[in-house]
């Protein structure tokens, strides 16, 4: 037995001298040997000392070995390995770091790191996570502290708020069901379910969900506080295009413009490996007016009158045209009408997703940080290949599109960006994209 001690002990000295020969440089390492080291031999700071102590003979000094840790934690830091120097933090019981190295991982999107040292310093840096993923708008990692940690009380706000996040996700894909499921009956989030649902233009579901539990229906001007609506956009009219007058004096307009903005809907597929749906409708909006194609029926009855049509706009190197993340919509238009040309070839196309770099939130996130409210979304995952679409969809249509000219006009009108971003200039005339596909080259390809 006392030999046995004795080796484990031997065995833990050389693992910590090769530990302070990794970590002085002395042998080339790969990160994870020094935690593996660690792990295996459940080294702590003593071992090292000891073992320093005696290579240095006559100097050594109690915090030798915390220091030599800390400095190679720092060199971690300094490199971004936040995993490593948080495992190392965490092992040595070293709660130096503050808030700033909190902050430091979660701007390089290294958020488990992040939870793991905020966990190891406990409660009052969980909860100053929970307020930055808050304030970021990552709501889904702030309820997973919460539930996490059992910090319901402290954020009784955030635990609702990402309640509600989830149920307006499940209500733009048309999951009511699943969504009232959710809500376990909480009174509060059942109210805001009915909100959505009135929202939607969904009326059968507010009277279902009102009679059910007993809820008051809310009020039509309670509505009008929450998201943008198309009134507020000062649009004078909404343009349903079906016809060939209608298409010959849509293309007049919008030839004379020299801004338009540009979106695209279809009926969602929810079949995992089937192919989307076709594109049904295309709006193209002015400063003052929305223009609704009816592709489907467009396609159908004057198919070279709308291949012209829409050419000469989207064609055009005199008209910008504004989209959000609209070439992936390019390549699904030109995926549902593969015998029109117009979809092939783009000139001056500005996707506003791309100067300003949004990554969460989409067109509303933007619309709300831009114009100080969001977009409601709970009709995007609606039946587009309906026909006549409801009064809800051809707003939510027109709006999509309409909006796009009024971020547009800050992003023209302004030359420094919102608060947030300092005061780089929006460069915006740099992420204008034209597109041109080899039709020669891919006919050829066909014939083979």
């Amino acid at each position: 037995m006392e030999t046995s001690t004795w080796d484990s002990l031997e065995a833990k000295d050389l693992a910590s001298q090769l530990f302070i020969d990794v970590v002085g440089g002395s042998v080339n390492h790969d990160e994870r040997i020094v935690e593996k080291i660690l792990e295996a031999f459940d080294i702590h700071l003593p071992n090292i000392d000891k073992v320093m102590c005696l290579s240095a003979k006559n100097d050594c000094r109690f915090d030798t070995a915390k220091k030599f840790v800390e400095q190679y934690i720092f060199g971690l830091i300094e490199s971004q390995s936040y995993m490593t120097a948080v495992t190392l933090l965490e092992h040595f019981s070293i709660r130096q770091s503050g808030q700033s190295f909190l902050l430091s991982m979660i701007e390089s999107k290294q958020l488990k790191a992040a939870d793991k040292w905020a966990t190891f310093m406990g409660k009052p840096m969980l909860c100053v996570l929970v307020q930055e993923y808050f304030d970021r708008n990552m709501l889904k990692n702030a309820y997973e502290i919460i539930q996490k940690n059992n910090l319901q009380h402290e954020f009784p706000n955030v635990y609702h708020k990402y309640k509600e996040s989830s149920l307006k996700k499940l209500a733009e894909k048309g999951c009511w069901d699943v969504a009232e499921a959710r809500t376990n009956s909480n009174r509060q989030l059942l109210e805001y379910l009915v909100y959505l649902a009135m929202e939607a233009g969904y009326s059968e579901k507010v009277d279902e969900l009102c009679d059910r539990y007993s809820l008051e229906v809310p009020e039509a001007s309670l509505l009008h506080s929450r998201f943008l609506h198309l009134s507020e956009l000062v649009v004078e009219g909404v343009f349903w295009v079906d016809e060939v007058n209608a298409l010959h004096n849509a293309t007049s307009h919008i030839e004379g413009c020299k801004v338009v903005g540009l979106d695209c809907e279809w009926k969602p597929n929810y079949v995992k490996g089937s192919k989307p749906n076709k594109v049904s409708i295309m709006q193209i909006a002015s400063d003052k007016m929305v223009f609704i194609f009816d592709l489907i029926k467009l396609f159908n009855d004057i198919p070279d009158v709308l291949d012209d049509s829409l050419t000469r706009i989207l064609q055009s190197p005199r008209i910008l045209k504004l989209g959000y993340n609209f070439q992936c919509d390019m390549k699904q238009l030109a995926h549902s009408y593969e015998e029109l040309e117009c979809f092939k070839h783009y000139e001056m196309l500005l996707d506003i997703q791309n100067v300003f770099k949004e990554p969460r939130g989409g067109l509303s996130g933007l619309a709300k940080k831009i114009l100080g409210v969001g977009l409601n979304k709970t009709r995007r995952n609606s039946n587009w290949e309906q026909r006549p679409l409801t009064q809800n969809q051809l707003e939510y249509a027109a709006l999509d599109a309409a909006v796009l000219i009024h971020i547009f006009r800050h992003v023209h009108g302004h030359s420094q960006t919102a608060e947030g971003e300092g005061h780089r200039k929006l460069e915006w005339k740099s992420c204008i994209v034209s597109h041109m596909d080899n039709i020669k080259k891919s006919k050829k390809g066909s014939k083979k």
